[in-house]
């Protein structure tokens, strides 16, 4: 069987009926049933999903707005650089988040967090909570995390003799893609919190954290959703009678055996004494830490995304042994930012399209025709949950979404931070039927979408429910 990456997925040698204990499922898994055939079935890559897009928006362009075919490929072309700032700053999250995961302190806490669950309803639930509480800090650690941490309480379940369903495993551990845009990587509200990012154009001011993350309602969301996947997510293992797939025995045989780099030890030369000493990335660490401690304390919690990226360059230069291994856990993160590089420049062309032929303006009178201040943020959270399957980034959907929305909510004299956060909360919802953000995590684990699809489809069910209801709410407010 191969995984999405071309790799074998769970042998079908560790398969084996659940034996008649008498559990029952939750019926989340009969509603998702054939959706999740759907996805798996349908879903192509992320980047024919941008390309499509693009031409989608240019076809609309031509039709809706006075603008010539030269117009549209003038605005495209001119749009393609448009993002790059931000395209770097996506790529640090993701992949100082992925590095940081791989450090050997981190690695050690998650062997000794994988010790802990007992049984497997605990299995399920630990894997689930811990993954969550990872992605309110980053999503790009979340991922990671999440991953390794599902492949150790499998191992330890299965020194203990018991029985747990590793794609379930493997889906808890992604749930925290669902949530994560409550947490402080938040991609939506902190490029809106960022000074001369592209919403600055669109309002004309920033729209500070504490008007998005830091308000009440966003707060007791998180305080929900959290504990309520947490609960939930255990009783979708498998019934009596359906197969149940164990971790395959060479990836327990193997689980915590990495090597991040080899240092010869009999190379006594300067340059080697130096790449093998802590000093370097220790002595960066402390002049970065020193740094965001005086930014907070000259501008209060006043996050963006520069400072979000610093926290975590930080805790990764700390936690290196030597810069050599510093070198090869960024080698290996760097894999995982392919796909928003070549990604991001098409999105930014969409929005050039948009921006120049006037489509954006056209786009946001109709939500206001079809909006009204107490409906908007709901229209909003639903539409950004449906564009987030073509652009499965946060950050590249709220380049393409957010000034249109914001718009829109001006019109209606709607809070922008609740465009901004329905925004981030529809995107994160769908990323449970999306594959890009699953691949760090399927190769991790060796697990395939479709095997995970059908439990991840249910959290969407209940994430989505619970923050669209904070949607809801905070517009009343």
């Amino acid at each position: 069987m191969s995984n999405l990456n071309g790799e074998n997925a769970p042998s079908r040698t560790d398969e084996r009926p659940v034996e008649a204990d008498g559990r029952r499922g939750l019926s989340l898994r009969t509603v998702t049933g054939p959706f999740s055939r759907f996805v798996e079935r349908w879903m192509p890559a992320p980047l024919i999903f941008a390309a499509a897009l693009t031409v989608i928006v240019a076809v609309m362009a031509l039709g809706l707005t006075p603008a010539t075919p030269v117009d549209v490929l003038s605005g495209w072309g001119d749009g393609l650089a448009g993002l790059l700032a931000f395209t770097t700053q996506m790529c640090l999250i993701l992949l100082l988040g992925h590095a940081l995961a791989n450090t050997a302190p981190v690695r050690k806490g998650l062997i000794a967090l994988g010790r802990l669950p007992r049984t497997a309803y605990q299995a399920y639930a630990w894997v689930t909570f811990v993954a969550c509480a990872s992605s309110m800090l980053t999503w790009g650690l979340a991922l990671v995390v999440g991953g390794l941490l599902s492949r150790e309480v499998a191992v330890q379940m299965r020194k203990r003799g018991v029985e747990v369903h590793f794609p379930l495993l493997v889906a808890c551990a992604y749930t925290a893609m669902s949530v994560w845009s409550m947490g402080y990587s938040s991609s939506p509200p902190l490029a809106a919190a960022t000074p001369d990012s592209f919403i600055v154009d669109t309002l004309g001011s920033t729209i500070p954290v504490s008007d998005t993350l830091g308000t009440a309602w966003n707060l007791i969301g998180m305080v929900i959703v959290v504990p309520l996947l947490t609960i939930i997510m255990p009783t979708l293992r498998p019934r009596r009678g359906e197969a149940l797939i164990q971790l395959p025995r060479d990836l327990a045989d193997g689980a915590g055996d990495e090597q991040i780099a080899h240092i010869d030890e009999e190379d006594s030369s300067p340059a080697a004494r130096m790449d093998s000493s802590r000093i370097v990335p220790l002595g960066l660490g402390l002049a970065v830490t020193a740094y965001i401690v005086w930014y907070f304390a000259s501008n209060g919690f006043a996050l963006t995304l520069d400072i979000v990226n610093w926290t975590f360059l930080a805790l990764l230069l700390l936690l290196s042994r030597s810069t050599v291994e510093l070198g090869e856990l960024v080698k290996r993160a760097a894999a995982t930012v392919g796909d928003i590089l070549i990604q991001f420049p098409l999105y930014a062309g969409i929005m050039g399209i948009m921006v120049s032929s006037g489509l954006g303006a056209v786009i946001s009178d109709f939500f206001v025709n079809i909006s009204t201040p107490a409906t908007f943020g709901a229209i909003t959270f639903v539409s950004a949950a449906l564009l987030n399957i073509a652009i499965p980034s946060a950050g590249g959907q709220f380049a393409v979404q957010g000034p249109v929305m914001l718009e829109a909510s001006q019109a209606l004299n709607v809070d922008p931070a609740i465009a901004t956060m329905a925004i981030a909360y529809g995107d994160g919802i769908t990323n449970m039927i999306q594959p890009l953000f699953a691949l760090p995590l399927l190769a991790i684990a060796n697990c395939r979408l479709r095997d995970i699809v059908g439990y991840t489809s249910a959290s969407m069910l209940v994430s989505g429910t619970v923050l669209i209801g904070v949607i809801i709410v905070a517009g009343l407010l």
